[in-house]
């Protein structure tokens, strides 16, 4: 791992981290806003640590629907999470607590930043740095989101919305140079917008996910580094 390698990694961990974190903002004020208190709030953000599936709970509970539906459809969408561990596992190489640590470190941004990146070692740093970034600023964010409340108005106006997005698509997009990539990729936007209005949230997410499984299946897995 040379150090212009392991530099570029933090970079692109902390650019993301500020970018997604920061948009804990927006869940805290949306939460209070539908009606949970403070410290359901920011449990929320501790245990779930999941930002589609956090937004989720709150869209179903804001509009008045049951406890056990906002849980199920927060479910759903959350599942995808546990796709993305045979993608980090052998970056990692972790066992015991920190393999607990990792778990929930393992989402949508780590993800993505680590399978970025050139080499196995490069791509631990990235996790470390993304996954914990993230972890501690969504977090924070949160509590500033639920204590400012109502007064931030529609949080979507300040547009950290959209940068969440950039930065995961910037991501990403390098990663979409070959033509099977492209396919991919492709295939799942298709099937995620055709569930979209026939499925509960949630569905079309993993239905999307399974394409690039099935075609994962067909490919060599990578090699150590």
């Amino acid at each position: 791992m040379s150090d212009d390698q392991r530099r570029a990694a933090i970079q692109q961990a902390v650019s993301v981290s500020l970018a997604t974190g920061l948009y804990g903002i927006s869940f805290g004020a949306l939460a209070v806003t539908a009606g949970l208190d403070l410290p359901q709030t920011l449990a929320l953000s501790l245990l779930v640590f999941s930002g589609g599936s956090q937004f989720a709970f709150i869209g179903v509970i804001g509009a008045g629907g049951a406890p056990v539906a906002a849980v199920a459809t927060a479910g759903l969408l959350g599942a995808r999470n546990g796709l993305y561990g045979p993608l980090v596992t052998p970056y990692l190489g972790v066992r015991g607590a920190r393999r607990a640590l990792a778990a929930q470190l393992t989402i949508d941004e780590s993800t993505a930043v680590t399978t970025a990146q050139p080499t196995l070692a490069v791509g631990r740093t990235a996790f470390w740095w993304t996954g914990v970034g993230v972890f501690v600023l969504w977090n924070v964010s949160t509590l500033a989101g639920g204590l400012l409340g109502d007064a931030l108005g529609d949080p979507r106006r300040y547009g950290l919305d959209a940068a969440a997005g950039a930065a995961f698509l910037a991501l990403l997009w390098p990663r979409l140079a070959s033509r099977t990539a492209q396919a991919v990729a492709g295939a799942a936007v298709v099937v995620a917008l055709a569930l979209t209005p026939l499925v509960p949230p949630g569905l079309p997410v993993l239905a999307a996910a399974l394409v690039a499984i099935a075609v994962g299946w067909t490919r060599t897995p990578r090699s150590a580094r």
